[in-house]
């Protein structure tokens, strides 16, 4: 492979934020071995980092502790260096003394977002869970924005069956990216796992609405709904059925269930069908798809 082509397939992993340790250390191996990195600035030294990493991944300490060594020299007293030595000790120390390096560095930088967050990490992978939780509910009093804490948080709850507390974290995911209908969905399903259906199917729809690009109904007849709608018809499903089994259920969060119950149902059957009946490319989604007919053809109540 040629150096050009290892550093494109490494600025292609960067950019898409892939986590390919395997073939990130082949490449990045060439360019440490051809000291391509010098010649590159700011990008070069990103790739070493890169390689580092994926060192540590694999289990090639010794590349990692070359390329550390180099980064440490050319930016002394970094916090990124830190956190990546950090980051090497986790591999070989035991979890109590990365957790002093940790604490030696917010003590003199209380603001260090990834010293805070590997620490956090540290604590939760040890089954320190109270511990994660109270330090990355003091991180997030500190950084609210946080999004990636947030969702931290959710699942750590989610974890230990505390979904309650997980939607309550999601619930400031929605806050602060509401247009995103992954994080929408998640909250639909967590919504869902703490028997809150009709939260649930509100959210479900958000979702629909979200994702579906179709507004007209003459489209929507049309359309065939593809990933994330079709899961959110299946929520929509599954509420439906539950709510119905359930009438008397409250509903946790006081929101009320929806009156036309059995259109929605009808509604969420026949996009089901679609997504399933489709043929071609679009037509993966078919498989398994006499036992998904079965399924929605079960009456409601």
């Amino acid at each position: 492979m040629s150096l050009q082509s290892a550093l494109e397939r490494l600025a292609t992993y960067r950019a898409n934020n892939t986590r390919a340790s395997q073939d990130i250390f082949r490449n990045g191996l060439l360019v440490l071995q051809k000291s391509s990195f010098k010649k590159l600035g700011d990008d070069g030294w990103t790739s070493l980092e890169q390689l580092a990493l994926a060192s540590i991944d694999v289990g090639r300490l010794d590349i990692a502790d070359q390329c550390l060594q180099l980064i440490a020299d050319k930016f002394p007293n970094s916090p990124r260096v830190d956190c990546l030595i950090g980051i090497r000790m986790e591999a070989t120390e035991p979890p109590e003394t990365a957790l002093k390096y940790y604490a030696d560095i917010l003590e003199a930088d209380s603001a260090n977002v990834a010293i805070w967050k590997r620490r956090i990490s540290v604590l939760r992978r040890t089954g320190k869970v109270e511990k994660a939780v109270n330090e990355l509910v003091q991180f997030l009093d500190t950084f609210y924005t946080d999004v990636e804490g947030w969702l931290e948080l959710a699942d750590i709850y989610a974890s230990c069956n505390q979904y309650d507390h997980s939607f309550q974290a999601l619930s400031h995911v929605l806050l602060l990216t509401p247009q995103n209908p992954f994080y929408v969905l998640q909250a639909a399903e967590t919504a869902y796992t703490s028997d809150d259906f009709s939260l649930a199917i509100k959210m479900f729809l958000t979702v629909v609405d979200m994702t579906d690009a179709d507004d007209s109904e003459q489209l929507l007849q049309e359309s065939t709904p593809l990933g994330i709608t079709v899961r959110a018809w299946f929520g929509v499903k599954l509420c439906t059925r539950r709510i119905a089994q359930n009438a008397n259920l409250k509903s946790l969060s006081n929101t009320s269930a929806p009156k036309n119950l059995e259109l929605l149902d009808e509604l969420a059957t026949e996009r089901l069908r679609v997504a399933y009946s489709s043929s071609g490319q679009k037509g993966e989604i078919a498989k398994g798809r006499q036992e998904v007919f079965t399924w929605v053809a079960t009456p409601l109540a």
